[in-house]
């Protein structure tokens, strides 16, 4: 009698209250975890809002999410036409930012290292991208550390890997060091990092808007809507342009991913070994230690002992380059060196190159380094490497269902939402070369 109650008593405890169907324990263990991790004690703390709730998307220092400033910032992310200080005249016009930043990566490079000006191809999802002939390496618009991904860079306050752009947050009482740096110089604009680092990026990046941009293109009427409220001889510069990109680039969320539809309640959204990993990430593995909030990132700063950019085969860049030293090649502070931001991992899975120097190809590959935790660079100081990073132990079943969890639950699979139709110019995008054009299906 008593093991029948018992047995009844069970069954009440794992029905849903919403119907018929059993509730998955690794649902209520998952949601638990979760819920005692967040700091609103709720599964609110990791959602990501809807793209077009600008109320809810953290938005820049004098920069608020409007409906036109997001439009114009979609359409000069994919221009081609805005690529006009190109070192020859054939690059001109054959990039644009989306050309490092490939929405079908995850809005990463599609190789290891990207190549603006003077880069030429594009293959799948920009893998194949290749060096014009009579570009010299030295003349590559290229960085000596991956690029990021901007999915959730909404959630980023201080951008790049070593966080030197944005005048606030970890960035406070440094100015003494943007003068050194030529490129954080436009953190006196009292910005924050994303507006900051676009502003400097146009000039970095070879881009132009100009009367042929405004009036030939036809940019001028969005510039109109998006900044009415500007003088006319401020609303068409460098500023309302970083703001307009900045603004379509805090939209960028992963919030179609499993793991955010199962925040939202769709227990099915996730498979039962997408959920185990789930809990190893937040349990056992401790990556929830430094992958924090809706992003699934933060503003910290760990040393990993990962081989550099220049190692994988980095075009102008070498072992002295200081973007090798993290965060240290911007405070110039030894204790900081080869120190990297946390970056965010939603949709790791979509282009096979991690960490800053794009040492790893797999997220297996990824998983082992840090299960094993023993670092590879014997450039690194031991005294330099992250005290959270260390042995994991864990079994080889929890490492397959760690990897379902980060290359599936994690991977939102409709990013080509945040693409236009269009741009203005009527360019192919996100390059305008004759060979990315036959790869994109342009001609």
């Amino acid at each position: 009698m008593k093991k029948g109650l018992l047995f009844f008593g069970l069954a009440i405890l794992v029905y849903s209250c919403t119907g018929d169907r059993l509730v998955n324990p690794i649902d209520l263990e998952l949601q638990r975890t979760l819920e005692r991790l967040s700091p609103n004690k709720d599964l609110s703390g990791w959602e990501l809002p809807a793209s077009d709730n600008y109320a809810l998307i953290p938005a820049g220092k004098g920069n608020p999410l409007t409906e036109a400033k997001v439009e114009l910032g979609k359409m000069l992310f994919y221009e081609t036409g805005i690529a006009r200080n190109s070192v020859h005249n054939n690059g001109g016009g054959t990039y644009s930012c989306a050309t490092c930043h490939v929405p079908s990566a995850g809005f990463m490079p599609g190789r290891a290292q990207g190549i603006a000006d003077g880069g030429i191809g594009f293959g799948a999802k920009g893998e194949a991208r290749i060096m014009m002939d009579n570009y010299d390496e030295t003349e590559l618009d290229v960085q000596g550390a991956r690029a990021l991904s901007l999915l959730n860079v909404a959630y980023v306050t201080n951008t790049t890997w070593s966080g030197k752009f944005g005048a606030h947050f970890v960035n406070a009482g440094t100015e003494e060091l943007w003068h050194k740096d030529p490129t954080t110089e436009a953190n006196f604009e009292g910005l924050d990092g994303l507006e900051s680092q676009n502003l400097e990026g146009l000039d970095l990046h070879r881009m132009v808007i100009d009367e042929y941009v405004l009036d030939t293109l036809g940019y001028r009427e969005m510039y109109d809507e998006a900044f009415g409220d500007l003088p006319h001889d401020e609303r068409y510069g460098k500023t309302p342009t970083s703001f307009a990109i900045s603004a379509y680039l805090r939209t960028l969320l992963a919030n179609e991913a499993p793991f955010q539809e199962w925040i939202k309640g769709d227990e099915d959204a996730m498979s039962d070994e997408e959920k185990r990993g789930a809990l190893v990430f937040f349990g056992k593995a401790g990556c929830y230690r430094c992958h924090k909030g809706p992003g699934l990132n933060s503003m910290e700063f760990h040393a990993l002992g990962v081989f550099d950019l220049y190692e994988s085969g980095g075009f102008n860049t070498g072992p002295e380059d200081i973007r090798n030293f993290g965060r240290g090649g911007f405070t110039l502070n030894p204790e900081d060196n080869f120190k990297f931001k946390v970056p965010g991992i939603y949709n790791m899975a979509d282009s096979p190159f991690y960490f800053h120097g794009s040492s790893r190809h797999s997220l297996r590959s990824v998983v082992d380094y840090f299960n094993r935790g023993i670092p590879e660079n014997p450039r690194i100081p031991d005294e330099q490497i992250s005290p959270l990073f260390h042995p994991l132990n864990l079994t080889e079943g929890e490492i397959e269902d760690l990897i379902s969890f980060l290359g599936g639950g994690l991977r939102d699979p409709n990013l080509n939402r945040y693409v236009p139709d269009f741009i203005l110019s009527g360019n192919c995008f996100p390059n305008n070369d004759d060979l990315s054009r036959r790869d994109l299906g342009c001609e």
